[in-house]
């Protein structure tokens, strides 16, 4: 059998899967990835928690980066992966979609039983109060107050910021929340900064309800995700997964499909309706 017909005859054989998708499931929305073929970084590391949260330049510059980048993630729609995934849980075939976008595209697509794991990139939240307001909100608080930088452009970087280099971003200015005068953050989690405990008790409860693992745009460098991998392996629960590149699971997977995800997820979905 081809690939294709290799993963439609998995899912035949597992009906009820756990879903875990990354960032090669936006690429074909416009969003850009953040790791190469062989699993390694593109780009510099994204920023930590503590440095965005201990250090005022570095706030500066993730903000000014993030005026800039914004509209590429505001305007973004969903794509094949997103629709065929939305599709599949229709039929029945997905207990969970657990992703580690922030891009709230599977939502979008019409996907409902949905953990973001690392949060949603269109929500800020104040550290202070705790309080959460639309992000679509603060860029109109960001571009009244920094109207020079509103007309900059740049490439789109993978979590609504975009590559804004060399310039001083010391006068960048910076609101704080208007309620309690708290430090805002996007309400996603950092590197350095802890998934929320009942987001990944959520997600246990349903890899323990799955019968395997569908692995799609994702190399699994990130902890966060992988773990699930490795509780599904430890399970006897057998884990597939599509992916251009190399994964942190390869040496566990039951099958690799190693071809573009929003096609091999279409393609999975019209087998399976046929």
């Amino acid at each position: 059998m081809d690939d294709i017909a290799s993963l439609a005859d998995f899912a035949a054989r597992h009906r009820r899967l756990f879903v875990l998708t990354g960032a090669g499931c936006s690429t074909d929305s416009g969003i850009p990835d953040y790791r190469d073929a062989n699993g390694d970084w593109k780009r510099p590391s994204p920023v930590t928690f503590q440095a965005f949260t201990g250090d005022e330049l570095t706030r500066r510059r993730y903000w000014a980066r993030s005026l800039v980048g914004w509209p590429t993630m505001a305007t973004a729609r969903p794509g094949a992966s997103h629709r065929a995934l939305a599709r599949l849980e229709a039929s029945g075939r997905v207990g969970l979609l657990l992703t580690q976008n922030v891009d709230g595209l599977h939502d979008a697509a019409g996907s409902r039983q949905t953990i973001d794991l690392h949060g949603r990139i269109d929500t800020v939240r104040c550290l202070g109060c705790e309080t959460r307001t639309p992000r679509a909100r603060l860029q109109q608080a960001l571009r009244a107050r920094n109207p020079a930088w509103a007309a900059q452009e740049a490439r789109a970087a993978p979590d609504g910021d975009a590559d804004v280099e060399g310039r001083d971003f010391a006068s960048f200015d910076v609101p704080a929340c208007p309620l309690c005068g708290g430090m805002l953050k996007p309400d996603v989690v950092f590197f350095g900064e802890s998934v929320p405990r009942e987001r990944v008790q959520a997600a246990y409860a349903a890899l323990s309800e799955a019968d395997a693992v569908l692995v799609a745009g994702s190399s699994l460098m990130v902890y966060s995700g992988f773990r699930f991998v490795q509780a599904a392996v430890a399970a006897g629960k057998p884990v597939v997964a599509i992916n251009l590149g190399r994964t942190r699971a390869d040496d566990l997977l039951a099958l690799k499909v190693t071809q573009p995800v929003g096609d091999a997820l279409t393609a999975l979905a019209e087998q399976l309706a046929a």
